[in-house]
């Protein structure tokens, strides 16, 4: 039975060399790429290769001018082509730079098909100038769709913590500074190096790549791993001159004061994100999202503690599991939970500044009906 990995990564270089690697250790390998940067020719280029060279080649049309669309498409088929051979063993689906490895890993399992692994490949010396990269996709020729809005940073930080499997290119600049952020960022991430030497015949034993890659994948347990919700968050960490605070709160903050610090709090780490609580929108479970010194804010749902009963059973028991975790006997679910990881963190002046935007003991015990009629800044930021 065909087996499908996903391997992605705005660092092309790392990806293309955890590619080689995978198609030399696994006999009957082959990787197809949909290259995305003919888009404005009004095509998607796709390859099939396998050890030796292109095996076949093609043009998907785009579809709805969106040539992630195209590739959505295009990439199906020719799966189901590859596991009606009955030749190949596993296919690589080596994503272009900015795809992102979450919709194309669910585009693969909805399909029907075998997802055995998600790996992102990473040049660890170029981690932090990659989080610190606040430039639109489209400005750096990156942008997978006209209507693209990302920016390389937001882009990076998804891929990077999304897959369970890291395969890190050999790099010489690398230092143990850019290791310590590479692991606090994605602490369960299992880092496998890659041997960028190809030219031995495939091992008889899986190389550890090749293993991850042929290991298995859950989809659904992937994606509640990043819901804000339910998310498994970098831990406390302090090492090699990179921290990580990660601050619990069970008191909401007030909007004015808190949005007055959004710039000062988006610009305080290389990586922020989390869940948090606004007083005016006191039912509301809100997701931080921050890379390159730009802020995402949107709306996740209810909490929990807001849900009648009756509802209970119809959340997913990882939410549930979450919920019981941040329990607090009035608020329930209600709290800020945010983490903070970079080079150079000021951890007093950060916990200060997030201590500076909860409500004052005057306005908490106000209560409920109090805090709703707070002024509401952040309805443009959540478009209401």
């Amino acid at each position: 039975m065909l087996s499908v990995a996903v391997v992605g990564g705005l660092h092309a270089d790392a990806r293309r060399q955890a590619v080689e690697r995978l198609l030399a250790d696994v006999p009957g390998a082959v990787a197809l790429h949909h290259d995305l940067a003919t888009a404005v020719q009004g095509t998607v280029v796709r390859t099939v290769r396998d050890r030796t060279g292109i095996v076949s080649a093609g043009e998907a049309p785009l579809v709805n001018d969106c040539a992630c669309c195209a590739l959505r498409e295009d990439l199906v088929p020719e799966l189901e082509r590859l596991a009606a051979d009955g030749v190949t063993r596993l296919a690589i689906v080596e994503l272009w730079d900015s795809v992102e490895p979450k919709a194309m890993a669910e585009v693969v399992a909805s399909a029907g098909l075998r997802l055995t692994g998600v790996i992102t490949a990473v040049d660890p010396a170029l981690v932090l100038p990659y989080l610190g990269n606040g430039d639109d996709l489209a400005d750096a020729g990156l942008a997978a769709a006209a209507t693209d809005q990302r920016t390389v940073a937001d882009t990076f930080a998804r891929q990077l913590e999304y897959a369970p499997v890291l395969a890190l290119a050999d790099s010489a600049e690398a230092d143990d500074e850019d290791r310590a952020l590479l692991a606090q960022l994605h602490p369960t991430a299992r880092r496998i190096p890659i041997d960028p030497d190809v030219s031995d015949p495939s091992p008889v034993t899986p190389s550890p790549l090749a293993a991850a890659a042929l290991a298995g994948f859950d989809v659904e347990s992937a994606a509640a791993a990043q819901h804000p919700a339910c998310a498994l968050l970098p831990a406390e960490a302090d090492e090699c001159g990179v921290a990580t605070l990660v601050w619990h709160r069970s008191r909401p903050f007030h909007p004015e004061r808190l949005y007055a610090a959004l710039e000062d709090l988006a610009c305080a780490a290389a990586r922020s994100r989390g869940r948090f609580w606004l007083a005016d929108r006191p039912d509301t479970l809100l997701h931080w999202d921050a890379a390159g010194g730009a802020l995402c804010v949107e709306s996740a749902g209810p909490w929990m503690a807001s849900l009648p009963d009756a509802a209970w059973d119809m959340v997913p028991p990882v939410r549930r599991a979450a919920a019981a975790l941040d329990w607090h006997p009035e608020h329930g679910d209600c709290c800020q939970h945010l983490v903070f990881t970079s080079p150079g963190l000021d951890r007093d002046g950060l916990e200060l500044l997030l201590e500076s935007c909860l409500l004052t003991d005057t306005e908490y015990a106000a209560g409920r009906t109090a805090w709703k009629r707070l002024p509401p800044a952040f309805d443009t930021l959540l478009e209401v």
